[in-house]
């Protein structure tokens, strides 16, 4: 079994990848599929008992919107 190690990425993608990723996201939810994305080289495997959710954050000087993924590993 392949060792787990922790990861916190972010990345900024041109618009146009953003837009369709986030089509890709929203097809394989609607078909009840799992989703893979690619990040930073490694490929995600998102399961289909995922769950969704937005997290909205403000600050003084700014505001962050969040859409999120989470799954537990099996």
């Amino acid at each position: 079994m392949s060792k787990i190690t922790e990861r916190d990425i972010e990345k900024d993608y041109p618009l146009p990848e953003f837009v369709a990723k986030l089509r890709r996201l929203a097809d394989a939810i609607e078909n009840g599929e799992q989703f893979e994305i690619q990040v930073a080289g490694e490929r995600i495997y998102v399961p289909v008992r995922a769950r969704y959710n937005i997290e909205h954050e403000r600050g003084k000087d700014d505001e962050e919107l969040e859409f999120q993924i989470t799954w537990a590993r099996k």
